[in-house]
């Protein structure tokens, strides 16, 4: 198989990263390329040396929270047609899962998560970067209704992590990553016309023509 194209997308907590990315590859996949989805909150440091009730105390929106080393390594098998063993987390107890699942490369590969644009030693493995740009606070509504409804966090504790991890971890780290961008998409994952653009630019990758 030919190396694979690996598309990184970044943008705030809550930006709609994952709605532009399951739209991306839904299209892409009616027009018969194959995708594979990797998560860089999958690549959250394992916490089980930190007693449970300590580990919410950990900064999750700080590229320290993430083994970007191991997500390097990762890529760099993928690149080379290799399976790897892609890690799970789990958001309640705030560690790594002990089964890690195995992942055969795929000819497109889009890999998102809030970080991703903030660690240059990963460049050399994207092909696209894309930033997904949204309001402040349509982002922190969405990531209110997410945490509460799909992750058992209480209304209070999301927003004092909001006001103490998330909007500074913003501007100090994804904010400034937005420059390293290939492409930025404004209005989040339901920004068809950049899904439509971006597919086509794929799929000329891949096969030397357009959708």
């Amino acid at each position: 198989m030919p190396k694979p194209i690996i598309l990184a997308i970044s943008g705030a907590s809550g930006s709609g990263k994952s709605l532009f990315t399951q739209n991306l590859k839904l299209t892409l996949e009616k027009h018969g390329q194959a995708v594979l989805v990797l998560q860089e909150d999958h690549y959250y440091k394992s916490q089980d040396h930190i007693p449970e009730s300590d580990r919410a105390r950990t900064n999750y929106d700080h590229p320290d929270a993430f083994e970007h080393d191991l997500l390097m390594q990762h890529l760099q098998k993928l690149c080379e047609g290799k399976a790897i063993e892609y890690p799970s987390y789990c958001y309640k107890t705030h560690t790594r899962l002990k089964k890690a699942q195995k992942v055969k490369a795929s000819p497109i590969i889009i890999i998102e998560g809030i970080m991703l644009l903030t660690q240059i030693q990963l460049f050399d493995h994207f092909d696209f970067k894309v930033f997904v740009d949204t309001p402040l606070d349509v982002c922190l509504m969405r990531r209110m209704l997410r945490d509460t409804q799909e992750r058992g966090r209480s209304l209070n504790s999301v927003a004092i992590q909001y006001e103490q991890t998330v909007k500074p971890m913003y501007h100090k780290f994804i904010r400034p990553s937005k420059n390293f961008a290939d492409l930025i998409v404004p209005h989040g994952g339901e920004n068809y016309l950049a899904v439509d653009v971006l597919s086509a630019y794929l799929f000329k990758q891949r096969n030397g023509n357009q959708i």
